[in-house]
C-alpha cells in the first residue's frame, strides 16, 4: 500500500469526522429543565372546566416523570419547560369501528423552552393520542370516565415530550 492512498484515507475520515460531529453533538444535549410549567389557558377557553382543571393536575407530574434525567432544581442555569395545552378531543362513548370498537381520544399543546433571561429557544408542536374502549359503566360513571380520560391524554402527551425536543 502506497503512502499516498493512506493519506488520502485518512483525509477522506478526517473529513467524514467532521460532517458527522454536529449530529453526534445534537445527539446528546445538555439541557436541563429547573422547572416544568403547564400553561391550560388556551384549553380553559376551548373546553372549560373540569377538564382544564384535570390536565393541569395531572400533567407536571407526568412531565416530570417522563423528563427525569433531565430535570434539575437545582441548577440556576436550566430553562424552562412550559406546556401549553391547547385543545382535548374526546371522541363519541358509543365507540367506533375501529379495534374491539374503540374509539380515539387525542390532545394538542406546544412545548416552551424558555432558556436564561428569558430567550425562548424553541417552541415545539406536539399532538399525542390515546385509545378509549367504551364499557357500560362508563354510561353511569361519565365523570369518572372523562377523568380517566383525561388523565391518559395527560401520560401519552408526557410520553412524547422527551422525543419530540430530542432528549
Amino acid at each position: 500500500m502506497s503512502t499516498r492512498a493512506l493519506t488520502r484515507r485518512v483525509a477522506l475520515s478526517a473529513v467524514a469526522g467532521l460532517a458527522f460531529a454536529p449530529v453526534a453533538a445534537l445527539a446528546q444535549p445538555s439541557v436541563r429543565f429547573r422547572s416544568i410549567q403547564v400553561d391550560v389557558g388556551p384549553l380553559r377557553a376551548n373546553s372549560g372546566d373540569p377538564t382544564a382543571a384535570w390536565v393541569e393536575e395531572a400533567l407536571p407530574g407526568l412531565l416530570a416523570q417522563a423528563l427525569g434525567p433531565y430535570v434539575a432544581p437545582e441548577d440556576r442555569r436550566g430553562a424552562v419547560l412550559i406546556a401549553q395545552i391547547d385543545f382535548i378531543y374526546l371522541g363519541p362513548r358509543s365507540g367506533q369501528p375501529g379495534l374491539l370498537g374503540a374509539t380515539q381520544d387525542s390532545i394538542a399543546g406546544v412545548l416552551i423552552v424558555h432558556g436564561q433571561r428569558g430567550m425562548v429557544p424553541a417552541e415545539t408542536p406536539l399532538s399525542a393520542t390515546s385509545d378509549y374502549y367504551p364499557m357500560a359503566v362508563d354510561q353511569a360513571l361519565w365523570v369518572q370516565s372523562n377523568h380517566d380520560r383525561i388523565v391518559a391524554l395527560a401520560q401519552a402527551f408526557a410520553q412524547w415530550t422527551p422525543r419530540q425536543l430530542g432528549l
